[in-house]
């Protein structure tokens, strides 16, 4: 099965539904064949310059087929204005040690559903970069994403994009350039705060 042609850019959602802040945000991630992938629940915080700011809390309960667990520390999502990526950025109780994990990613949209609750998909495109206390700056999944281009038959103009955005993001976060230099403390800080 083939999944519709994936958008050249992200675009920003109509303000009616994008979240404001203290909303439940529902994150559902599928994959380019439309298969559901990762369902993470969190809490708004607000945006900046880099893009919107969701706290994940630690005791959250998140699944994907075959997999489901109750989160091990807190993190906090940033969904960029522009690019292919989202940002998981952990506390420092994650039991692997991950402080950062970028997955890259296509084609997000915004949809409230009811007052307060408001769900963000994208397409997971399997490439990630991730920092860690043990292993530094490393990419994973490469041979996810050279297995997913075959079978799901990922245009080739997309792999491109992918590698690109995926080796930009390597350099963004080695050199810890903004968003990646430390601006989420503040961001948890305030989803600390929540009730």
């Amino acid at each position: 099965m083939t999944a519709a042609p994936v958008p050249a850019a992200p675009a920003e959602a109509a303000p009616a539904a994008l979240p404001v802040p203290g909303d439940l945000v529902v994150a559902r991630n599928r994959k380019y064949d439309g298969t559901a992938h990762w369902v993470v629940p969190g809490r708004y915080l607000g945006s900046d310059e880099h893009g919107h700011w969701i706290f994940q809390g630690t005791g959250e309960f998140i699944s994907r087929p075959g997999a489901a667990l109750y989160t091990a520390s807190d993190a906090v999502l940033l969904v960029p204005h522009l690019g292919d990526w989202v940002a998981t950025f952990y506390g420092d109780r994650h039991p692997d040690g991950v402080e950062l994990y970028v997955d890259l990613a296509v084609a997000p949209s915004w949809s409230r559903i009811r007052p307060g609750v408001v769900e963000f998909h994208l397409i997971d495109m399997d490439l990630d970069v991730i920092r860690s206390t043990g292993h530094g700056v490393y990419v994973d999944d490469e041979d996810e994403f050279a297995e997913h281009r075959r079978l799901m038959n990922y245009p080739h103009g997309l792999c491109t994009r992918m590698e690109a955005a995926c080796a930009a993001l390597v350099d963004a976060v080695s050199a810890r350039r903004a968003p990646f230099d430390g601006r989420d403390a503040a961001w948890f800080t305030l989803g600390r705060t929540l009730p």
